[in-house]
């Protein structure tokens, strides 16, 4: 049960931290677009990225860091599910290059941030 509860607590932070992105980016940058989903995908993958390498190769750490930071956290933080819908309704609104720009943004910046987490937490 310990564990259901080092998620859930993971998890509610991560997704109070993706509405307050969400929330803050379309006041910033408008409605147009779905940066907070954007936003929270490519920190999200830096974090796992970087999270994981340094609990698997550099430091001895409590597994249930790992359910509460991977897990939780970044799980409630990413929004794939938001990701698939939002760009869905892109296409039903005809917006053929927001959908795109969308698809390649979070997947190439996402990948990049993975990387880029995994190859800071090696070189601490």
């Amino acid at each position: 049960m310990l564990k259901v509860f080092a998620v859930a607590l993971g998890g509610s932070i991560g997704a109070a931290t993706r509405y307050l992105v969400s929330t803050w980016s379309a006041e910033r940058f408008g409605s147009d677009f779905p940066y907070g989903t954007l936003i929270v995908n490519v920190v999200g993958c830096f974090i796992i990225g970087a999270f994981l390498v340094l609990v698997t190769e550099r430091v001895i750490a409590n597994p249930y860091w790992r359910l509460i930071v991977a897990v939780g956290f970044v799980g409630g933080l990413t929004t794939f599910s938001s990701f698939g819908y939002e760009t869905l309704k892109l296409l039903e609104d005809a917006q053929l290059q927001w959908a795109a720009y969308n698809v390649i943004a979070n997947m190439v910046l996402g990948f990049f941030a993975t990387w880029l987490g995994m190859t800071i937490a090696r070189a601490i």
